[in-house]
């Protein structure tokens, strides 16, 4: 059986969304191993709206299902003011029964994140994101100097996870350090589930 590992992230003017799916390619370069891309409703101050329950365009909206079957999993968010975005907290404040049970407890995990600017806050939301992944007993996975990229990149790109430059306008289309970076985070995500999973170990 296939480790698949879960895509998580919120978007909302789509340069999170071009992290996740270059990741997803990282994913699916791992014999044995497959991505489900799933994204999260935004929320809002009126207690009437309502999201409608199928995204327009995209992924489904995430359920807690989907975690509880992953064999890993990938978490992405844009910046706000250094810390990952309300929507996604929103979801992960939902998971204290998937913690109860311990169902994320030994599978790996990797974080993504894109930002206005290049000190926007990439590694705090970075950080903000392991937190609660830490709380359910993950296995943090990161990005190693052995990827070039992370020496000479002038944009996005961290020991902590991918990242990205979307720039003011958030128009800044991912460069090709950006994208190799999660694709090689999707990769080493997805190899760490195998492994786990052979061993008898996470999903």
């Amino acid at each position: 059986m296939d480790a698949e590992v879960l895509i998580l992230y919120y978007s909302r003017h789509g340069a999170t969304a071009a992290m996740a799916a270059q990741a997803a390619q990282g994913v699916e370069t791992v014999t044995g191993a497959s991505a489900r891309v799933r994204t999260v409703p935004p929320v809002s101050a009126t207690c009437e709206a309502v999201a409608p329950a199928v995204p327009d365009s995209g992924p489904p909206y995430a359920e807690l299902a989907d975690l509880e079957a992953c064999a890993g999993l990938l978490l992405g968010s844009p910046t706000r003011f250094g810390n990952m975005a309300a929507p996604l907290k929103y979801f992960l404040d939902q998971t204290s029964g998937l913690w109860l049970s311990g169902a994320l407890a030994g599978k790996p995990a990797g974080v993504f994140t894109s930002t206005g600017s290049l000190h926007g806050g990439q590694e705090t939301t970075l950080l903000s994101m392991m937190l609660p992944l830490l709380h359910h007993g993950m296995y943090l996975v990161g990005l190693p100097y052995t990827e070039p990229e992370l020496a000479s990149t002038t944009s996005g790109g961290t020991p902590y996870g991918a990242s990205h430059v979307a720039g003011s306008a958030a128009d800044r289309e991912l460069d090709q350090c950006e994208a190799r970076l999660c694709r090689v985070l999707g990769r080493r995500v997805a190899e760490a589930a195998r492994r786990l999973q052979a061993a008898g170990g996470g999903a």
